[in-house]
């Protein structure tokens, strides 16, 4: 009924005020009141109040839409379906404070993804938007703020235009730079500091500027402090962990602002115990809260460990840090493990922590765990740090393959998703490094033949690669060199010709002769080079090629081939000699390059 009269030409304009007020107001209930109001078609109805001429009518319509869009139950999208909408929002953005405030908010919920930031941002968003930061209203301000914060995340576009704008003679920057001084209001604080940190993650603002280093880094260390509230910390946690993920220098600065790693410690002590709570509110709200600061927490460690072996040690050192993140592992919300799988992953390249640490604490137990039907988000960082685990110098790499890691890899290998494949061939690679002979026997009897060739033909250059590596690990020592070799040397052979025939990059070509004279230094393998030409051909043209780099690997080849001291040396010799080998190695002994030279 409201509706009904909201809609009619014949209401006067005092009615339909009221109605839409009223709405609003119901809008200001439970989600299942949104819910009926979006099911009789509020949404289109209030849009067309926008175009009546009176403004106590259009703020009243805004106001409601602002009600309903901030609710969770109503899709973004529904502002995007009329094209003239957003220009006209635009439009009346020049109207009155409390227009620019309802839009500004509008807006900022309204965004969601690349998308939504396009068509803000090619309707003007930015230079209609700016100058309502130095509006006189701060609510204003504050929704101004949030629209650049939505609009400028991941999007280099936007933050590139942003860097340029100025306001009364003075930069955006400088503007988000004053909104961040600590007699500010905190979510000024955190708005401004959120822009800052995209411009710069967009490479519109340099690491090392100032308005980083002295204002925004400190600014969101202070956000993780016990005397902030629970939603402010977990939000200044993850900002800063998005801030310094890539850069080493803001690591180290982070580090060492505010003792900021034992502060974080502080995140795994929700809900605090059950006697110092006395009143229920607060402990729902601290339950609903614990696994956000978890989860911040992890994100924020995993940033300042990314590089620096001293920070990671500084991490570890943290109390209880070890059990913490094999907790994470196991816990229902699937945001806290993929974290926790993130900062395991970033310690994990530290070599010294894979020999104490994560040894002492069986890290790799829950983590094949995880390794389990879990989605491909966290397969991909939960394979990576398995890689890490599975390296030579790492004490979980016995357990880890009792517990059934080969074929768990071997499956990893067929994914459709292409970091899975990578990661799956490089666990594999790693474990076959100076590994024994059963483990390479079992490792490709779990890949097959079929997909190892399948392997040799992704088009991705990474999984070529470290299938290649795999192979030439597997290939190392004599006796299985030999072994491997007479099981599976037609199929290998063919794999290598495949290759070197091949449309492939000098390293691909590299590593494959790399193979090659890994098979020639077998006893009984080298008879797989020799009794077959095409592959003697191949290496002949490798060593007049134009890169050094084969010319070397194909000599390498040679060289294993023609030791005196092996048995049927003289025959191989003869047979090379008659090939033309011996001129090619006179030419090269004149080339100005030393390496070839030598060899």
């Amino acid at each position: 009924r409201l509706l009904y009269l909201l809609q009619q030409e014949t209401s006067s304009t005092e009615l339909r005020t009221e109605c839409a007020v009223v709405l609003g107001s119901l809008a200001m209930g439970t989600e299942n009141n949104v819910k009926s109001l979006l099911d009789c078609h509020i949404i289109p109805a209030l849009l067309q109040g926008l175009l009546s001429p009176d403004l106590k009518f259009i703020e009243a319509c805004l106001r409601c839409l602002r009600t309903i869009f901030i609710s969770p139950v109503t899709p973004e999208d529904l502002l995007y379906t009329d094209a003239t909408v957003i220009s006209h929002l635009m439009a009346l953005l020049s109207r009155s404070r409390y227009t620019q405030e309802y839009i500004c908010q509008i807006f900022s919920h309204c965004c969601k993804g690349p998308d939504h930031q396009t068509i803000l941002f090619n309707h003007g968003a930015v230079q209609n938007i700016a100058h309502l930061l130095v509006s006189t209203s701060y609510k204003v301000r504050m929704q101004a703020l949030r629209c650049f914060s939505v609009l400028a995340f991941e999007n280099p576009q936007v933050s590139m235009t942003l860097v340029n704008v100025s306001i009364d003679g003075e930069l955006l920057p400088q503007i988000f730079v004053k909104m961040l001084q600590r007699d500010k209001p905190i979510e000024m604080q955190l708005t401004s500091a959120k822009c800052l940190t995209s411009m710069c993650r967009a490479g519109a603002i340099r690491t090392d500027d100032s308005c980083i280093v002295l204002k925004t880094l400190p600014c969101l260390v202070r956000m993780c402090s016990k005397e902030r509230l629970l939603e402010e910390r977990v939000e200044g946690a993850e900002t800063l962990a998005y801030l310094i993920e890539t850069d080493v220098e803001l690591q180290r600065i982070a580090s060492i602002t505010d003792h900021l790693i034992v502060m974080l410690a502080d995140y795994f002590k929700y809900p605090s115990s059950v006697s110092a709570i006395t009143d229920i509110k607060r402990l729902d709200h601290d339950l609903k809260h614990a696994h956000e600061l978890r989860q911040a927490a992890f994100k924020l460690y995993a940033s300042l460990g990314a590089n620096d072996e001293d920070i990671r040690k500084k991490i570890i050192e943290t109390e209880n840090m070890m059990d913490r993140i094999v907790n994470g592992l196991s816990e229902s919300s699937i945001k806290v493990r993929l974290a926790a799988v993130r900062c395991l992953h970033s310690l994990s390249r530290s070599v010294q922590q894979l020999r104490t640490s994560f040894q002492d604490h069986a890290v790799w137990k829950p983590l094949m765990k995880v390794l389990q039907n879990a989605p491909n988000e966290i397969l991909v960082v939960a394979s990576s740090t398995l890689c890490n685990l599975l390296l030579e110098f790492s004490p979980s790499k016995e357990p880890i393959l009792e517990s059934g890691a080969i074929e768990l890899l071997c499956s990893l290998t067929q994914s459709e998703n292409l970091a899975l494949r990578v990661n799956g061939i490089w666990a594999l690679m790693n474990m076959a490094f100076q590994a024994e002979q059963k483990i390479k026997s079992d490792i490709l009897r779990g890949l097959s033949t079929e997909q190892l060739f399948q392997l040799l033909s992704d088009s991705d250059v990474n999984v070529l690669m470290k299938t290649l590596g795999l192979l030439r690990n597997l290939l190392s020592t004599r006796p299985h060199i030999d072994h491997i070799m007479s099981t599976h040397g037609k199929q290998i052979m063919q794999a290598v010709t495949l290759i070197l025939e091949g449309e492939h990059n000098i390293e691909v070509k590299e590593q494959t002769l790399c193979i090659l004279a890994n098979i020639a230094d077998g006893t009984t393998a080298k008879e797989l080079i020799m009794t077959n030409d095409d592959i003697l051909q191949k290496i002949k043209y490798y060593m007049s090629h134009s890169n050094a780099k084969l010319q070397l690997a194909a000599m390498f080849c040679i060289s294993n081939l023609i030791w005196n001291e092996e048995e049927g040396s003289q025959e191989r010799q003869d047979k090379l000699r008659d090939m033309g080998i011996v001129d090619i190695l006179h030419k090269l002994s004149q080339s100005s390059d030393p390496n070839l030279c030598d060899k």
